[in-house]
């Protein structure tokens, strides 16, 4: 492992993507708690992506059009349900208790399948992964698998993080109707319009 890979994992973890929305929504809406599940599930949505560049499934999506296109039209319609979803609901952010025990499990596997249904990902770790292992490792698949589980680790650091500083505002935005209104608009056009960009991206 390299201080490239780390410098290099810590930027793309940084960047704002679905997993950064949903985790800040859920930081929001239900306090640390919440957002820290959040960040657990989108952390887990990874692991799949992982497993599949290092046994080469990835390279079987990269060459195959119709595996790519089915892939990211089901992850289109996720994240447009999700904007849908929260746009619909007017209770989605309004103040209250964080989020009870019994929720734990829907915001866990809504965190998993928002990171599971977008290929990018699968193309992301075949392109960045191979590039900090030696050619001539005997062990690439081993090294492959700890620079995931590396990669999996500062990422929830990084949203927990995250998390912590959505509840932090919590009070702030929630106390204010107008405030709470349009960041629960601003969460779900940035969901539809990451869903957008997905089904408009060239493979």
């Amino acid at each position: 492992m390299t201080t490239e890979f780390l410098i290099t994992s810590l930027v793309v973890i940084l960047l704002p993507g679905t997993g950064v929305i949903y985790t800040l929504a859920l930081g929001i809406s239900g306090g640390f708690r919440a957002g820290l599940l959040a960040a657990f599930g989108c952390t887990l949505g990874i692991i799949p992506h992982i497993l599949a560049s290092v046994v080469g499934l990835a390279a079987v999506l990269h060459a195959s059009a119709l595996a790519f296109e089915v892939l990211r039209y089901v992850g289109v319609a996720y994240l447009l349900f999700i904007a849908w979803s929260l746009l619909k609901d007017s209770s989605a952010l309004d103040l209250g208790p964080d989020q009870p025990a019994e929720r734990a499990p829907r915001i866990v596997r809504k965190g998993i399948l928002t990171n599971i249904f977008n290929p990018k990902l699968s193309l992301f770790f075949l392109a960045f992964l191979p590039q900090f292992v030696p050619a001539q490792a005997p062990d690439v698949t081993a090294r492959m698998l700890v620079l995931g589980a590396v990669f999996m680790v500062m990422t929830f650091l990084v949203f927990a993080l995250y998390a912590a500083l959505a509840a932090g505002l919590r009070q702030q935005v929630l106390s204010r109707p107008r405030i709470m209104v349009w960041t629960q608009r601003s969460f779900a056009a940035a969901l539809g319009l990451m869903g957008l960009r997905l089904a408009l991206a060239d493979r």
